[in-house]
């Protein structure tokens, strides 16, 4: 997309660097630090769409790669690495921000390594966290454990997740996120993991983006 501006994020703590696509409209309001999920980085289709969409409702966003990603591995780094970047890329954030907002999260994995990270220690200048179709389990393996460090996320949530997805059974997730009191819950009718909707919903990829978008800057508007 246009407008884009490319960053190195420095991940000290994994001793390597990895790239950053920041766009930022000129009236932006707040801005999202915005992580990938496991299988497709930050150029991914989905996410591209997704800051498009989101520039054009004043937010501002961060997408970065994991260090797996940027060396073209297939298969996800550790935690602890995967955290560590999260950590540097909300740093990289705050110094490109200036004095807008910062809310973070992310596709999937991003969303939840970035939830693991504020969980084990408070992300520096996070005001809340927006998770764009949360893995609360592996397909066909309904679990609620994925989601026990939520409990220990001090800021507010916002859940957004597609009645389809086969990474959350609605009424596992439904009933975690009612025992946390910071946790809001959107559910996007008819979207598998990755948005997309059957033809006879009579709904496009761009209905959807737009319902995506239009949630999000909503709630941020009301958390910052």
């Amino acid at each position: 997309m246009s407008g884009e501006t490319v960053l190195t994020v420095a991940v000290e703590a994994a001793d390597c660097e990895v790239g950053g696509l920041l766009v930022r409209p000129p009236d932006a309001r707040a801005l999202y630090v915005l992580a990938h999920g496991a299988g497709a980085g930050m150029r991914h289709a989905f996410m591209t769409a997704v800051a498009e969409h989101l520039a054009g409702r004043r937010i501002a966003t961060l997408r970065y790669e994991f260090p797996y990603m940027a060396a073209g591995r297939r298969y996800p780094d550790r935690a602890p690495r995967l955290v560590a970047t999260v950590r540097a890329a909300v740093e990289a954030a705050r110094e490109a921000a200036g004095d807008l907002p910062l809310i973070a999260g992310g596709k999937s994995m991003g969303g939840r390594m970035t939830s693991t990270a504020q969980a084990e220690e408070p992300l520096p200048g996070v005001r809340a966290l927006a998770f764009l179709g949360f893995p609360l389990h592996p397909p066909a393996r309904p679990g609620v454990e994925r989601a026990a460090h939520l409990a220990h996320v001090r800021v507010p949530m916002l859940f957004v997740q597609g009645t389809r997805d086969t990474f959350a059974r609605p009424d596992l997730l439904a009933a975690t996120l009612a025992g946390l009191p910071l946790a809001r819950l959107h559910e996007v009718a008819h979207a598998d993991h990755g948005f997309g909707v059957l033809k006879r919903s009579g709904r496009t990829p761009d209905d959807v983006l737009d319902e995506i978008a239009n949630v999000v800057a909503g709630w941020v508007g009301e958390v910052t």
